[in-house]
């Protein structure tokens, strides 16, 4: 659809998809990147972020806000942005509350949601060849190393802190890495965690000075890479979701813990296969939550697929 044509009707499901990559993005290991692809509006997010640039800032300065509006693709992000935020204050609270109470369930659905989601993905690929299949192959093997690796001990001097914030913020817009767990891989964590909650500026400024330069550069990349090399591109983050359910599979047993804000949290962890007859596994209740992700996101691509075609 042009973004011209947009009734305010299109721009509420924008918000919608919005809030679901808030929701995703508040829950460690999943990316609000997924969401976007899956929801059919990530490249042009991509897009719309690049297009914030010398041109777009000379024209605000210029008193051009209109011209500035519609350079930026104004609309689609106020409705994006506005989607997260939204999220991210209503529902942070009630996800964390679900993964600490029913994590075995929580993360089953979005294992079946990822699962199906890289199928998905992988379908927008025209023809298949021998390039493709090894850019999947490297986007999963990226993946899974980068879920693989123990959290490491780092400085806390201002460079590291803004590469942080780069990091984060590139993981956020990456479909299938989170930002949050970057941070938890760079020994940051806590770190923004603790920024937050207790106002520090310098801290917060660094980070978010690092999470702009991030996006702003990471969305040029893909912007470019989408145009001259779409499907390559489509197959590495189709790798790259495949690869991150090394990372939400739900059955875990914890190897080494981390102490954030004096409660016990779980620092390196590895897969376990489920037990049938052990109750704390859920094993038929995760299954039929799988179920339910994997069906959520079939009926919305029957649904975007209907709506494309009318």
């Amino acid at each position: 659809m042009s973004v011209n044509k947009r009734t305010l009707k299109d721009h509420f499901v924008v918000l919608i998809k919005g809030i679901g990559m808030g929701a995703a993005d508040v829950v460690p290991g999943v990316s609000g990147g997924t969401i976007a692809f899956i929801t059919g509006i990530y490249e042009e997010m991509i897009h719309s972020i690049k297009s914030i640039d010398i041109g777009a800032v000379q024209l605000f300065f210029k008193g051009r806000w209109g011209a500035f509006w519609k350079h930026i693709n104004g609309n689609f992000l106020l409705s994006v942005f506005a989607g997260i935020f939204i999220a991210v204050v209503s529902l942070a609270r009630l996800l964390e509350h679900l993964l600490e109470t029913q994590p075995v369930l929580i993360w089953s659905f979005f294992f079946g949601l990822i699962l199906v989601s890289s199928w998905v993905v992988a379908r927008r690929i025209r023809d298949w060849n021998y390039g493709k299949v090894v850019a999947l192959v490297v986007g999963i093997g990226a993946a899974f190393y980068i879920t693989s690796v123990t959290p490491a001990e780092t400085t806390d001097a201002a460079w590291f802190i803004v590469l942080a914030g780069i990091l984060a913020s590139c993981a956020m817009i990456l479909p299938g890495i989170s930002g949050s767990f970057i941070l938890l891989l760079l020994g940051k964590y806590a770190f923004a965690l603790n920024a937050v909650n207790e106002v520090e500026i310098g801290s917060l400024l660094l980070l978010g000075g690092g999470a702009v330069i991030g996006l702003l550069s990471l969305s040029r990349l893909l912007s470019w890479l989408f145009t001259k090399y779409h499907d390559v591109t489509v197959a590495v983050l189709a790798g790259f979701m495949i690869g991150s359910l090394n990372k939400i599979w739900p059955w875990k047993e914890t190897v080494e813990t981390v102490v954030i804000d004096g409660v016990i949290k779980p620092l390196v962890e590895k897969n376990v296969l489920p037990a049938a007859g052990n109750p704390a596994d859920q094993l038929f209740p995760a299954i039929l939550m799988m179920i339910a992700g994997v069906a959520l996101i079939l009926i919305f691509e029957l649904l975007f697929k209907k709506k494309e075609e009318a």
